[in-house]
């Protein structure tokens, strides 16, 4: 290891210090169920705020949108555009109702608990189903996390692929299994602070060093100026409306993402959540903003095309900054691959423990027996990911697209329409789930003509109008809220 390598180590070795700690001392808090899986219900707005944006953008943030930005230029405006549209709907329509009607439907933990309890599902039907998709998708998710971390410790440390990825594995679990939800969501506002400094200070050096904005778009205009077109992708060619709704349809996946609800389920009170959601929306306005910024500084600086364009922002923080200031940049692709990770294995572990392990092999089981087996859950969950990202040429966005279409089709109708219909009943709710996330494990591999549409939208659609349809079927006030 060179000079250069020990600093940007050293730097590393501080910030894991510091979420192990926390981790740490979130352990000393953890006394129940309710502890490990919400935090007892009580983040303030400011920590509901950070912790939500931040276990949403993951590595993906840092990574993944950089490198589509890189190559498609203000084509990825659509995307992040999505994005911020999805997260003030998110926070506007579901976060208060949310946090109510979980607490009135048996101070339901998990969201499975939350649908089987709302629409009074004894079968235990619903609880199964989502359950089902939760721990499929969140591999996914989570091994999406895993790539990214490999891509970081590889290009950092040169250390093997596969060693790479262990080692970020082996970080998440631990902080995880030991804390639980306070010390997922404490890590996350530290995290969600130190993600958003990194993304703003590449693109303002470059910047300030090429002289202004307008210097800085000419460059990229001499380069390709098909780049500064968002209606056009880097060929010229145009976009079409598929390929738009497509890139703004990410902004519906926000209503079904579990390890997002969970925040809004365990914040102290509903009147937090206004001053919640100003901050968690100016928050991601600024990383997305920035993310796509640098993705765009990139295309100036590097002359030869870069072999993986998810390694842009990498490449760049090497490139800039002095190695110890280089190692604190690079511990914000950690955090927020951390911060997407660690509660992707929480609402995974909870689903497990309280929605199948309690409900189907140990009703009687007691508040320490339900802890240890979610930590266990952590680590084979843990492992099941690690083999999914074992593949060194996966793609960071490509396993985050196909998780955020499954819980944003198979859970946003479901949990919108539980929160506003009260005419939604438990058999609509359970085909409205069933319809969503098998319509984008059928939709995902079809190619061509309207099946290049994201595969989010039939989804959501398809479960929206069976919820509707099955409930007016089958008897409009069935199972609803008494």
């Amino acid at each position: 290891m060179d000079h250069d390598q020990l600093l940007v180590g050293l730097s590393f070795f501080c910030y894991l210090l510091v979420i192990l700690i926390i981790g740490v001392t979130a352990w000393r808090r953890t006394k129940n169920l309710s502890d490990f899986v919400l935090g007892g219900r009580r983040l303030g707005s400011w920590v509901t705020a950070l912790s939500a944006s931040a276990s949403d953008m993951s590595g993906w943030l840092l990574l993944g949108l950089p490198g589509y930005a890189y190559l498609a230029g203000l084509e990825s405006v659509w995307l992040a555009l999505g994005l911020l549209i999805g997260t003030w709907l998110n926070w506007r329509l579901v976060a208060a109702r949310l946090r109510t009607a979980s607490a009135a439907a048996g101070d339901a933990l998990t969201l499975p608990e939350y649908l089987s309890n709302r629409f009074h599902d004894r079968s235990g039907l619903i609880r199964v189903a989502s359950s089902f998709f939760i721990l499929l998708f969140f591999l996914f998710y989570t091994g999406s996390g895993l790539v990214a971390g490999g891509k970081l410790f590889e290009a950092v440390f040169g250390l093997p692929y596969l060693w790479a990825v262990a080692s970020g594995a082996l970080v998440i679990i631990l902080y995880t299994a030991f804390g639980g939800f306070l010390a997922v969501s404490w890590t996350d506002l530290f995290q969600g602070l130190l993600m958003v400094s990194a993304l703003v200070a590449i693109p303002l050096f470059v910047l300030g060093e090429m002289g202004g904005a307008t210097n800085f778009f000419s460059m990229i205009g001499d380069r390709n100026p098909q780049l500064l077109n968002p209606l056009t992708d880097s060929g010229g060619e145009p976009l079409g409306m598929i390929a738009i709704v497509s890139l703004m349809a990410w902004g519906l996946g926000y209503f079904g993402q579990p390890h997002i609800l969970a925040r809004f389920k365990a914040v102290k009170d509903a009147g937090f959540v206004p001053k919640a959601r100003r901050i968690a929306v100016s928050w991601v306005f600024v990383s997305l903003t920035a993310a796509c910024l640098v993705g765009l500084v990139g295309i100036p600086i590097f002359e030869a095309p870069l072999e993986d364009a998810e390694k842009v922002f990498i490449r760049l923080v090497d490139l800039l900054f002095h190695p110890l200031l280089a190692g604190i940049c690079l511990a914000a692709i950690l955090a927020a691959i951390m911060s997407t990770a660690d509660s992707q294995l929480l609402v995974s572990s909870s689903t497990f423990t309280g929605d199948l392990y309690r409900l189907l092999l140990r009703r009687q089981a007691g508040e320490r027996e339900l802890v240890i087996v979610g930590r266990l859950a952590v680590l084979v969950i843990a492992m099941l990911a690690f083999l999914l990202a074992m593949d060194p040429d996966s793609k960071v966005l490509d396993l985050v697209a196909y998780a955020w279409a499954g819980f944003g089709a198979a859970f946003g109708p479901t949990v919108l329409l539980s929160l506003y219909w009260r005419g939604m009943n438990r058999w609509g709710a359970l085909a409205g789930i069933l319809a969503g996330g098998l319509t984008v494990v059928i939709w995902k591999p079809l190619q061509g003509g309207l099946f290049d549409l994201y595969e989010i939208v039939p989804g959501f659609l398809l479960s929206l109008l069976m919820i509707m349809l099955v409930s007016r079927l089958t008897g409009p006030r069935e199972g609803s809220m008494r």
